[in-house]
């Protein structure tokens, strides 16, 4: 099957617009730091996806885009698109897609697609969501889907960034999701968020690696330690990151799992953020 034919909203061909791709314009921009901001962009009729999939995005602006995978970090009943972004200096895309502002135009593949969705795990009574920078965008839309609730008892999502700037967008979206009138309700006394920063001082200091090697994450939660026969685990950021917490739950004797073959973790390994 043919992108065009997964597609038939698609925006016809052009020069600067790939076969089969969607051109979708920006309705909304906001920055946070220097480093990080998030968009929104309509929403093509005809997008089918899982919340925590990701999907190709780009501008029209070379004959040969650049294309980069990005989690849609907006909830699948959301009836536009949201991004999180970093901004990188020189960045083949990102150089170009920090500056853009409502109305222009970005462009999408039509097929959405990765591991860190409910899916992928099976039943569990805790789910535990660790993130760093930008990998905080699936996790965005797995909180505000109401069947993240209908699968976990209680979800614990936590965001590890350098500065206590960069961690506004993660705070903002667990604020705005307990008081979302659609899924505030199964939210509230099931979502829990905590925010650890590596360098300005904040309440939580430290990656949170460190934090549940030492117990500090338990305790600052006062929760009891990650257990593979409850607990169910996402984990999206660097690559570093990704691998110091396989190495952590590996040894707790979790199971990593897959779209194929579920299992009590997952971990994106399409890209690092």
């Amino acid at each position: 099957m043919t992108d065009a034919a997964l597609a038939p909203d698609a925006a016809p061909a052009s020069p600067f617009i790939p076969a089969g791709a969607y051109a979708e314009k920006v309705t909304e921009v906001q920055h946070y730091t220097d480093r990080l901001f998030r968009f929104r962009i309509t929403r093509p009729q005809s997008l089918r996806f899982r919340s925590g999939e990701f999907v190709m995005i780009g501008l029209p602006n070379s004959p040969r885009p650049v294309m980069r995978a990005y989690s849609i970090a907006s909830p699948a009943w959301d009836e536009e698109l949201e991004f999180f972004s970093i901004k990188v200096p020189n960045g083949p895309l990102t150089e170009h897609l920090q500056k853009i502002k409502v109305g222009d135009t970005i462009i999408m593949k039509p097929k959405a697609t990765g591991t860190l969705v409910n899916d992928a795990l099976i039943q569990g009574k805790r789910l535990f969501c660790f993130s760093t920078g930008t990998g905080f965008a699936p996790f965005a839309s797995l909180i505000r889907d109401p069947e993240t609730y209908e699968k976990f008892e209680q979800v614990y999502v936590s965001h590890t960034c350098r500065q206590r700037d960069e961690l506004k967008y993660s705070a903002d979206t667990v604020h705005n999701t307990l008081n979302d009138p659609l899924v505030g309700e199964v939210a509230q006394g099931h979502l829990h968020y905590f925010a650890s920063t590596t360098r300005e001082e904040t309440q939580h200091m430290g990656r949170i690696t460190a934090l549940i090697e030492t117990g500090a994450f338990y305790e600052a939660m006062k929760i009891e330690p990650l257990n593979p026969e409850t607990d169910r685990i996402m984990v999206c950021g660097s690559m570093a990151f990704m691998n110091d917490i396989r190495r952590i739950v590996d040894a707790l004797g979790f199971k990593e799992g897959s779209n194929s073959e579920p299992g009590t973790y997952v971990v994106e390994r399409a890209f690092v953020g």
